[in-house]
């Protein structure tokens, strides 16, 4: 009974790692499904790089679910900074809005 801050760390890891995966993967497949033309448009990275990115940081969070949280904020930082800040320029450049 003593060690139970260890039982609440590792529930907080693990819906820490599935909430990345899942945005992560949210985001990859978004970011697939876009035009490779409309990432200049908006000034930003290239459609691969942000591809890479996503990707590469969301299976690092997967495989690093261990114990190493760094890789799982990581994936985190980078899929929420595609989906509320690349996403919404591509938004509202498809849509005939603006950014």
């Amino acid at each position: 009974m003593g060690n139970w801050h260890l039982i609440v760390v590792a529930w907080i890891d693990g819906v820490t790692t599935l909430f990345a995966l899942v945005l992560g993967l949210v985001a990859f497949v978004h970011c697939a499904l876009q035009r490779a033309d409309a990432f200049p448009a908006i000034g930003t990275l290239q459609k691969p790089a942000w591809l890479a990115i996503i990707g590469v940081t969301t299976l690092l969070a997967w495989f690093g679910r261990g114990g190493f949280l760094l890789f799982t904020l990581i994936a985190l930082g980078a899929a929420a900074f595609y989906l509320l800040d690349v996403r919404a320029g591509l938004k509202g450049l498809t849509d005939g809005r603006g950014w």
